[in-house]
């Protein structure tokens, strides 16, 4: 009687398989954003132009004069964008858990949106503080949230945008880095530390001041995040921040005399 073999139980993973999963995650998302990072300042250092004279746009037209294309593009790159988050989910679920286990759900809505829109708030406007001072010293590009054409479909795309970016930084950066170094055994010290200077990399494009700001903002959500134990807050912090700066830059770029415009 011939049987049919059965296939072995997947082993725990090792610390070195752990730590080669980490890189693969984040050479595939942040990682390679915060080196891009890196190149693209080295990029504006060596300009002709200060640095201030320059232009970072972060939602710009992907096909400009054809609106359709441009829109399909957009919802493309918004799309790509969250398989990160969708690769860390498979390995959660792996490993025997899910993204339930960062706080990647919706248990607690009306708490995880009060705390987020009082993080928002805090860190906001102190962040905007932080940009205005830097890019009238020399230190920052003029960012520009939005170089989308003027149409139906802006806002939508902002508002996504703005939702996406929450989720693959707060689910990859925060939750996902911070239990892989854990379980790496990294201190807590070290693990902040390297959450709060990968987030501060993939922003160096945008000057010093979006580095600076950044990894500030890096430091005080670890220290949230290890306190509620859930990224959602955070998230939800993280949207409405980006959402502000997007949707706002295209309603009052050119109208307000404060905003630094191209």
């Amino acid at each position: 009687m011939t049987t049919v073999p059965t296939a072995p139980e997947t082993a725990k993973p090792t610390r070195r398989l752990l730590g080669a999963e980490l890189l693969i995650v984040l050479g595939l998302s942040l990682g390679a954003s915060g080196i891009g990072a890196l190149i693209s300042f080295t990029g504006s250092l060596t300009e002709t132009l200060r640095l201030g004279q320059q232009v970072a746009t972060l939602n710009g037209s992907r096909a400009p004069g054809r609106p359709w294309l441009d829109l399909v593009w957009q919802l493309y790159y918004i799309g790509r964008g969250l398989m990160p988050v969708v690769l860390v989910g498979y390995l959660l679920l792996r490993e025997g858990v899910s993204l339930r286990v960062l706080g990647f759900d919706l248990g607690q809505k009306l708490r995880d949106l009060g705390r987020g829109a009082a993080v928002a708030a805090a860190i906001g406007g102190s962040g905007l503080v932080l940009y205005l001072g830097s890019q009238a010293a020399g230190y920052n590009l003029t960012v520009a949230p939005s170089g989308l054409p003027d149409v139906w479909w802006r806002i939508p795309v902002l508002l996504l945008s703005a939702w996406q970016n929450a989720i693959l930084e707060e689910v990859v950066v925060l939750g996902y880095l911070l239990r892989r170094v854990t379980q790496l055994g990294w201190t807590w010290p070290a693990a902040l530390a390297a959450s709060s200077l990968l987030r501060g990399s993939y922003h160096l494009y945008q000057g010093v001041g979006g580095l600076v700001g950044n990894i500030v903002m890096g430091v005080v959500f670890c220290l949230l995040y290890r306190r509620w134990g859930r990224v959602m807050p955070l998230v939800v912090a993280h949207a409405l921040i980006d959402t502000v700066a997007f949707v706002g830059y295209a309603l009052l770029a050119g109208h307000v005399s404060w905003l630094p415009t191209p």
